[in-house]
């Protein structure tokens, strides 16, 4: 186990779930899962109260075992056949013109749950041709047909995050593969140049902003749209150590960096996450 730093003034958001109950109970009532819960993310409150969330999909259970990750990592659930029709009517319901749907890693099934991503973007556009949807994915282990299918869903923006620098990968993201990441979201923009595509990393891991800069540049080299940039807050003690408590400065830097670059967005602060505020991109 690791010591406990204290926060810096600049991390001290509160969360309040006394707004979010009608989020909560909503959800509950149609068995859904959020990424916004099971990552214990800091900004739910915002999210909830302004009834924004971004659904998680294939169950609550990760077959990998990332160390920086709050997901539960334990056999996963059986794949739910409804469960896209239930997406669809919280979708309904919330009145969302943009929606992100996200998953934990599924090894276990042959296409990594594509097919079931792509069921649920469907069903989502058929509410409306206004609705963009946005697809977090994993990695799919690589399969070229998996992406393929996401890349032509009807999704708007295709995001994978490549979470931290390839020198951490060992002792991150266990099961991960930083070149495999990056194919898979070549591929995706490959198979349709009018996607977007979209990744994220976290900084405090141990990280440089030289490897920072690398993983931007590799990044642009196929073609990536847009780029989050935020704060590791470690889930709990037994989890990968926090590093360091990146500076705003630091934030402020690092996004000038990656625009000079040619990113066509990016968000970068403490307390930017990947689905965080993703409307707001242009």
């Amino acid at each position: 186990m690791h010591k406990v730093r204290p926060k810096p003034f600049w991390l001290k958001k509160k969360i309040n779930l006394n707004g979010c109950w009608d989020m909560k109970n909503m959800l509950r009532g149609l068995r859904l899962n959020t990424v916004c819960e099971q990552s214990l993310c800091p900004n739910i409150s915002e999210c909830f109260e302004s009834k924004v969330v971004t659904f998680m999909i294939l169950g609550n259970a990760c077959t990998r075992a990332c160390r920086f990750c709050a997901v539960t990592k334990e056999i996963p659930e059986m794949i739910d056949l409804k469960e896209p029709i239930r997406i669809k009517e919280a979708v309904r319901q919330l009145e969302l013109n943009y929606v992100v749907i996200t998953s934990p890693t599924r090894d276990d099934l042959a296409d990594g749950g594509a097919a079931i991503f792509c069921q649920i973007i469907q069903e989502i556009l058929s509410l409306s041709y206004d609705i963009e949807v946005e697809a977090l994915i994993p990695d799919f282990k690589g399969n070229v047909a998996s992406v393929k299918l996401l890349a032509t869903s009807g999704a708007g923006v295709i995001a994978h995050n490549l979470e931290t620098v390839p020198s951490l990968y060992r002792k991150v993201r266990a099961g991960a593969d930083y070149k495999r990441s990056l194919y898979v979201l070549k591929t995706a923009k490959e198979q349709n140049r009018k996607i977007f595509t979209k990744s994220g990393i976290m900084l405090g891991l141990g990280e440089s902003d030289k490897e920072v800069l690398r993983v931007m540049r590799d990044l642009r080299s196929i073609d990536c749209d847009f780029l989050t940039l935020g704060q590791y807050l470690p889930p709990s003690l037994k989890h990968y150590p926090l590093k360091e408590y990146a500076h705003p400065e630091r934030f402020s830097y690092l996004r000038s960096q990656a625009l000079k670059l040619g990113f066509k967005d990016v968000k970068s602060s403490p307390y930017t996450r990947s689905s965080y505020k993703a409307h707001s991109f242009i």
